[in-house]
C-alpha cells in the first residue's frame, strides 16, 4: 500500500492540460491550512513510510517538509515525493540526501514534448521543462534515489515523435536512471481526450516501440512490461493495482491522508470532484459485474484475459463510470496478445493457455463473491499443492469456499487492502516509494 501525504491537496504551480485533477480544482473547494501533526499521527496509525503528494508536493514550505521528512526519517526509514520538478532548489536537494528521500519526477520528455505540463506561457513552460531535466541529471549524478513516470500523449508520442522520445530515455538511461513508469493518458473529457490522447493504435504503437528498446538499454526499467509479463504467468502477487482490481471507494492500494488526518482514496478515481472518504470495507461488484456484462455494453464477458486485466484501473473507465472496463480495453488486448506470445515462443505457459484456466478464473469469482481478494498465485500455488508428485492427478479442485479445506488461499482484507508493501502497489505513484 502507497501512503500519500497531501497537505496541499491538490494545489500545483503548472496547469498540466490533461491533468486528472482538474475536476477536483474545478470543484472550488477551499483548502484550510494542514495540520502537520494530525498527518503524522494518521501517517503512523497507516503504518508504513509516505510520499509527499499533491497537486505538486514542492510548494509546502521548506520548514514544513523539513519537519516530515524528519519525522519520516525517524520513524520509518525513508521518505518519498512525487514532483513535477520545477520547483526544485538546493535547499531541496540537501534535504533529500539527508533524510533518504525517493524523488519521483513526473516528465513527459525534453523541450517541447513536454509542453502540455503548461507554465503559463510556452517561454515559461520551456523553462520550467528544462529546469525539471536539469534536476533529473542533476539527483542522478549525484546518486539520489530517482525515477520518472511519463505520460504517452498526442504531444510526444506519436510516430513521428517516438524517436525523440526514445533518444531521451537513452540518454537517461546512460546517466543511470533506473526505473520509469509509463503512463496511459486519462483523460476527464472528451475535449481533453480528442485534443490530446493517442489513439488505440497509436497507444499500441508507442508502448510496443518502448517494449522493444528496453533491451538495448543498460540499467533503465520500464514496470509496465513486467507488470504483464508476471499476469500472464499468475505471478499478480507483485504487480501494480492497475491489473488486481480496485474498489474505487476503499482503493486499497493507495492510503492518502489529507490536510486533517482525514484518510482518503486514490484521486484517480474522483470523477465528480468530489474526495470520498475512504470505505471501511473493500467491495468487488465491480469484478463479478464485468465478468458477467458483454463487451458491448462496457463489461469484459468472454474475454481470455479478464484474469490479466479485469477491465483495469477504474479511473479509466468508459464514460467515467467504475461499474466499466477500462477505455483502452483494446490496447490492453493487444499489449496482451503480443507478449502472449512471446512467452508461448520462450516455451512458457501463459494463464490464458493454462489447462486449469477455468478453476483459477472461478476461485476469483467465489472469491469476490464472498467479499474477499484472492491472487492468481494463491490458487496457483493451490493447484499444484492438490496434485499428486507421483501419479500427476488432481486430488480436488482448488476452492475458494470461506467454509471449505482451502481458505488458505484468500487474502484476508483489512479496511485498507491487501496489497503487499513496498513498490508494486499503486500504478501512479509507486516509484516514489522505492529505497
Amino acid at each position: 500500500m502507497t501512503i500519500e501525504l497531501r497537505p496541499l491537496g491538490v494545489l500545483c504551480n503548472l496547469q498540466c492540460r490533461y491533468c486528472y485533477q482538474h475536476p477536483q480544482r474545478d470543484s472550488g473547494a477551499a483548502l484550510p491550512a494542514y495540520d502537520l501533526e494530525k498527518m503524522k499521527a494518521a501517517a503512523e496509525r497507516a503504518g508504513g513510510h509516505f510520499s509527499l503528494f499533491g497537486g505538486e508536493a514542492l510548494l509546502v514550505p521548506e520548514a514544513d517538509l523539513e519537519d516530515l521528512w524528519h519525522w519520516g526519517l525517524q520513524k520509518f526509514g525513508q521518505n518519498g515525493v512525487q514532483t513535477n520538478g520545477t520547483l526544485i532548489t538546493e535547499n531541496h536537494i540537501r534535504m533529500f540526501k539527508q533524510y533518504r528521500v525517493h524523488v519521483g519526477i513526473s516528465l513527459d520528455g525534453p523541450d517541447e514534448l513536454n509542453d502540455v505540463r503548461w507554465a503559463g506561457s510556452l517561454e515559461r513552460t520551456r523553462a520550467a521543462t528544462a529546469h525539471s531535466q536539469a534536476m533529473v541529471e542533476r539527483l542522478l549524478r549525484e546518486n539520489v534515489n530517482v525515477s520518472l513516470i511519463t505520460t504517452l500523449y498526442r504531444g510526444n508520442a506519436t510516430q513521428e515523435q517516438l524517436p525523440r522520445l526514445h533518444a531521451w530515455f537513452r540518454d537517461l538511461d546512460r546517466l543511470g536512471l533506473k526505473s520509469a513508469r509509463l503512463h496511459i493518458m486519462e483523460a476527464e473529457s472528451d475535449e481533453i481526450r480528442a485534443q490530446y490522447a493517442l489513439a488505440d493504435e497509436e497507444n499500441v504503437v508507442a508502448f510496443l516501440s518502448f517494449a522493444y528498446l528496453e533491451p538495448e538499454l543498460r540499467t533503465l526499467r520500464l514496470d509496465i512490461f513486467k507488470d504483464m509479463r508476471n499476469m500472464l504467468l499468475g505471478k499478480d502477487n507483485c504487480v501494480t493495482c492497475v491489473w488486481t482490481g480496485c474498489d474505487s471507494y476503499t482503493t486499497r492500494a493507495v492510503q492518502g491522508i489529507e490536510f486533517n488526518g482525514q484518510v482518503s482514496n486514490c484521486g484517480r478515481t474522483t470523477k465528480d470532484g468530489v474526495d470520498f472518504i475512504k470505505a471501511d470495507v473493500s467491495g468487488h461488484e465491480r469484478y463479478l459485474a464485468l465478468y458477467q456484462t458483454p463487451q458491448a455494453y462496457g463489461g469484459c464477458q468472454g474475454c481470455r484475459f479478464f484474469l490479466m486485466c479485469k477491465g483495469n484501473c477504474p479511473g479509466t473507465a468508459l464514460q467515467g463510470d467504475w461499474r466499466n472496463r477500462s477505455e483502452y480495453c483494446t490496447v490492453w488486448k493487444q499489449l496482451y496478445r503480443h507478449l502472449e506470445e512471446e512467452l508461448l515462443d520462450q516455451g512458457q505457459i501463459p494463464i490464458t493457455a493454462h489447462p486449469q484456466r477455468q478453476q483459477i478464473e472461478q476461485a476469483l469469482l467465489d472469491a469476490w463473491a464472498h467479499g474477499t481478494n484472492l491472487y492468481m498465485a494463491n490458487v496457483l500455488s493451490q493447484l499444484q499443492a492438490a496434485t499428486s508428485p507421483t501419479t500427476g492427478k488432481v486430488h480436488g479442485g482448488a476452492r475458494s469456499d470461506r467454509h471449505g479445506d482451502h481458505t488458505d488461499m484468500h487474502r484476508a482484507e483489512t479496511p485498507h487492502g491487501d496489497i503487499p508493501h513496498g513498490d508494486k502497489a499503486h500504478g501512479d505513484h509507486t516509484d516514489t516509494t522505492r529505497a
